[in-house]
């Protein structure tokens, strides 16, 4: 990136050091916005970015000027913030370019109210993932030296950088007038939030400057502010990439008319802008998406995978493994992924990316994974290299639990919406109701209540039969975590202990596989299936949500119903888990 070289005469930046300064500075512009009424947070974060925004520009750059986007932006900082958003932008500019940009572009989203940022979805992309994805759609088939970009959802502009450099090195000794006319032709960023996009802008500024006063060009404007729902693809591109925004949108009429083909059940964010990728790509493009790895297994996605493996296949993905704090206020699990505009589905490459900070990641290859006969099913890919073979296993499994004769469902109540039905001792006509706690760690049915607001009994009214279950079943928590040695904790609910009680009311923090008519394999088995290891391994394999859902378990591959007997015998025999487990291994055909 331009920069005025420094004199050899100075002291070695001390890079590390310069990390922690701009972290407490950053830790301080927070604790003041957190003390400003929510309404006012947005006017402060542009005020304190864009002064940090212009240190950082005559940093790199000694007649940089800002755009009036950001020279225009009414109200002023006190004294204090003013020079503590000027430190920001000075101590940035030491970094690499690439690790400063985002430290300020990133700082805006952190200083936004929380439900501004929210329903932005507001999440910048650390470095280390920017150009990792970069790297995939250049592995892809993207030709920087002709492509043409798009960034459906810019936010501060990391894509728009990273691409960008790629684009210039692909025109190096250019004629500085070429080069800006291509990269203004052939590079875009549409952003719904005009600060987000007058930042990148002026990052894109800082950056080719030096082009600009050696042509005597203008820089191209490269990021539109509007709405990217309401956009007509205009153009096509032979490569859309972005961070694209999560989480649930209410859609127009004609909004949902339009993306109705990848729409199941509400509408996320994600879902409408691969639908938006999707019209906007050339065929054989590239999509390059950062991607919520629940979007390969959930139920809200099914109609979205069917369009993929339709329209654009799976080329290449790779998990992310972060340890905490690289990622912001995220909880959401991630992966980069990378699709073939018309290419026919064949195996994918599986990577595992493990982010040490956000500049540094290491790669592993995981192996390739192909899409189920029912691409709307959830997609099994591994997340270590120890699930190749597990995968590779199960990709020949087509029995189901409903192949045994059981269904899925939720336990029926929602507690809170029938507080004043909950008891704490049994009395005419209360049953008992039944918890997560109840189902153990090692696999046991205990009845208990011992959580705040958990009570024990259920006064059942006239109106409530639908809540009653009053025959045994396998109980399931519904929420576990990748962190947690285990992702599936069943239990059996006896049916001794529901006929004694006259029936049971299940909480909806569990999830019941009931059996239908005569099931084929008892639910102790069911039970013991869904406790073994190599069952909550294959589930990892689908899910990629703290939600252990009943679709994703309704999906789980499974032997079939008649090579169960030998199962059936262990259980019966109350043998160890180890035995049941290598009985199991062997029906996945796994070496144990």
């Amino acid at each position: 990136m331009p920069r005025h070289a420094r004199a050899s005469r100075l002291p070695p930046i001390d890079v590390g050091a310069t990390r922690i300064e701009l972290g407490r500075a950053r830790y301080l512009a927070r604790s003041l916005a957190q003390t400003i009424a929510d309404d006012d947070r947005a006017a402060f974060a542009a005020l304190v970015t864009r002064e940090a925004l212009r240190v950082f520009g005559e940093q790199h750059v000694a007649d940089f000027k800002l755009r009036p986007a950001l020279t225009d932006l009414a109200g002023d900082l006190d004294a204090t913030t003013c020079q503590l958003a000027e430190n920001i932008g000075r101590t940035a500019a030491v970094l690499s370019f690439e690790e400063g940009a985002h430290a300020i572009t990133s700082l805006y989203t952190t200083l936004i109210a929380s439900k501004d940022r929210s329903s932005l979805g507001a999440f910048y992309t650390p470095p280390a993932l920017t150009q990792r994805l970069v790297d995939l759609a250049e592995e892809g088939g993207a030709d920087w030296a002709t492509a043409r970009v798009l960034d459906p959802a810019s936010g501060g502009g990391t894509f728009l950088l990273a691409v960008l450099e790629r684009m210039r090195g692909a025109m190096s000794g250019s004629d500085p007038a070429f080069v800006l006319a291509q990269l203004g032709t052939r590079l875009a960023g549409l952003e719904i939030d005009p600060h987000a996009a007058a930042l990148s802008q002026a990052l894109l500024d800082i950056s080719l400057w030096p082009l600009a006063a050696a042509s005597g060009r203008e820089i191209p404007t490269f990021v539109r502010v509007c709405d990217t729902l309401e956009e007509e693809a205009a153009p096509l591109y032979d490569v859309v990439i972005g961070n694209p925004p999560y989480g649930r949108v209410g859609l127009t009429p004609i909004q949902r008319e339009r993306f109705g083909r990848s729409l199941y059940g509400h509408a996320n964010l994600y879902g409408v802008f691969t639908d938006i990728a999707l019209r906007w790509t050339k065929p054989g493009g590239v999509i390059a998406y950062l991607t919520p790895t629940s979007a390969l297994g959930g139920q809200y996605f099914v109609a979205l995978r069917k369009l993929l493996a339709q329209e654009a296949p799976p080329v290449a993905i790779d998990f992310v493994h972060a340890r905490k704090g690289v990622f912001e206020d995220v909880l959401q699990e991630t992966l980069l992924a990378l699709y073939k505009r018309g290419a026919k589905p064949s195996r994918f490459q599986v990577h595992y990316l493990d982010v040490d900070s956000e500049l540094e990641a290491k790669l592993t290859k995981n192996g390739k994974v192909a899409l189920p006969a029912d691409p709307a099913a959830p997609w099994l890919a591994p997340r270590n290299p120890e699930h190749v073979a597990l995968i590779a296993a199960s990709e020949g499994m087509k029995h189901r639990l409903s192949d045994w004769g059981y269904e899925v469902s939720t336990g029926p109540l929602v507690w809170n919406r029938f507080k004043p039905q909950l008891r704490s001792r049994p009395g005419p006509g209360t049953l008992p109701l039944v918890w997560a706690e109840s189902v153990t760690a090692d696999g046991r049915f205990v009845f208990k209540a011992e959580k705040r607001n958990h009570a024990p009994h259920f006064k059942v009214e006239a109106t409530d039969a639908w809540l009653i279950a009053d025959k045994g079943c396998v109980l399931l928590q519904r929420t576990t975590s990748k962190e947690q040695s285990r992702r599936l904790i069943a239990a059996e609910l006896p049916a001794s202990f529901v006929e004694a009680h006259g029936g049971v009311i299940i909480e909806n923090h569990l999830n019941m596989i009931r059996a239908k008519g005569k099931p084929k394999v008892s639910a102790s088995v069911v039970a013991a299936v869904m406790n073994s290891e190599i069952a909550d391994q294959v589930f990892r394999c689908i899910s990629g949500s703290v939600a252990v859902s009943a679709f994703e378990l309704r999906s789980l591959p499974l032997p079939p119903a008649k090579a169960m007997g030998a199962i059936e015998k262990l259980v019966a025999a109350q043998a160890p888990r180890r035995d049941i487990e290598r009985a199991l291994c062997q029906l996945y055909g796994i070496a144990t």
